[in-house]
């Protein structure tokens, strides 16, 4: 993941989302995954957008979600949670 996300790549936070959909974690267990990445040079946003995106818009939770949700509303907030998230990690990459 380091190598397709990492600096220098415009697209690493989408990617990061991408990748973190069909993953399931609660946000304890991704702490460790995260601080690996940024030790392999992952930069700070891309890895906590990667980590925003495992615990609120999985696949996983998405289903536990159609249980009690209509789907058009769970594409709503899966829209907006991911923008919210691709939004954050690019303002921390720019900033720190």
């Amino acid at each position: 993941m380091a190598r397709y996300a990492g600096r220098g790549n415009p697209f690493a936070v989408l990617i990061a989302v991408l990748i973190a959909i069909p993953l399931y974690s609660i946000a304890a267990g991704t702490i460790p995954i995260v601080q690996a990445l940024i030790s392999k040079g992952l930069p700070i946003g891309t890895a906590l957008a990667f980590m925003m995106a495992i615990t609120a818009i999985s696949t996983p939770e998405m289903i536990i979600l159609r249980k009690v949700i209509k789907p058009k509303l769970i594409g709503i907030v899966v829209a907006v949670v991911a923008l919210a998230i691709i939004l954050i990690g690019y303002v921390f990459n720019a900033v720190v």
